[in-house]
């Protein structure tokens, strides 16, 4: 349980739909689905366990924003409690209420994970930290699909040892994994 003296914080999870995760004729799986939805799952239920609240946002884009394919997956243990936001664009923040709820709730350090790594990741990770927020990316907590340049391993890869330290004065992001005690944040050991 979260105690008086304790940060209070969000875990949020983005873009963590059935089709995005899955595939379909266009596009391929996410790089290493099982692994990414076991460690949501994990982290969820650290989330549960330290009592902090689970945010979940979905992307229009995906299955053309209804059906099965736009829910969040279905093997994820998605709370009942958990809030979701619904985006157009591929920053989190933009055009959803999402940074008004987390500012309503004196959030002060969002545990991030979700697909894709170079796109929906990656601008909240950085939104986050230019919005008053720590950030703690979960390495192994979030996915993509490879391009033609780079596997989708390299730019998760490269995401992760982007992000470790990415700081906007105030505010700064690191990286940690499934397994760590992500709801003990780390960042004054590194200010």
């Amino acid at each position: 349980m979260k105690g008086d003296n304790q940060l209070n914080q969000t875990l949020l999870i983005i873009d963590a739909q059935q089709e995005l995760i899955e595939g379909n004729e266009k596009e391929c799986p996410v790089f290493n689905k099982e692994i990414l939805i076991k460690n949501i799952n994990r982290v969820i239920e650290q989330a549960k366990e330290a009592d902090v609240p689970v945010v979940f946002v979905r992307d229009f884009d995906v299955a053309e924003g209804k059906g099965e394919g736009f829910q969040v997956h279905k093997e994820i243990n998605k709370p009942l409690a958990a809030q979701t936001f619904d985006k157009s664009a591929t920053n989190s923040f933009h055009g959803t209420g999402l940074l008004e709820h987390l500012k309503t709730q004196q959030i002060e350090h969002v545990v991030i994970m979700g697909c894709q790594t170079q796109h929906c990741i990656d601008s909240a990770v950085r939104t986050a930290t230019i919005s008053g927020f720590d950030v703690t990316l979960v390495g192994d907590g979030h996915s993509t699909n490879g391009n033609d340049i780079l596997s989708a391993e390299q730019i998760i890869k490269h995401h992760n040892r982007t992000l470790h330290g990415h700081y906007n004065v105030e505010h700064f992001s690191v990286v940690r994994n499934a397994e760590e005690d992500l709801f003990s944040p780390t960042h004054d050991s590194y200010r």
